[in-house]
């Protein structure tokens, strides 16, 4: 089951960032959910190193998008995403 819940949430979050970046017509469900997940992990390990806790539902999903978009930016600079 919380795998199942992870791939939901991992698309949610995917899409939201490729929403933010304009990648959203180059993306399909399997690209955001790949971002989502892997982006929420950049975001949270990079929110970690300068010291920011995300304890609250809000933040959580703040810190998630803002590693996806981040993972999608550097996706833009290796020119996967255009």
């Amino acid at each position: 089951m919380n795998v199942l819940i992870t791939i939901i949430i991992g698309g949610i979050i995917g899409w939201l960032a490729s929403l933010i970046m304009k990648t959203n017509a180059q993306m399909g469900i399997l690209a955001n959910i790949v971002v989502g997940i892997i982006g929420s992990f950049l975001g949270y390990w990079l929110a970690g190193l300068i010291g920011i806790a995300a304890t609250t539902g809000v933040a959580r999903w703040v810190v998630a998008v803002v590693g996806a978009v981040i993972l999608i930016a550097i996706l833009k600079a290796f020119k996967i995403f255009k």
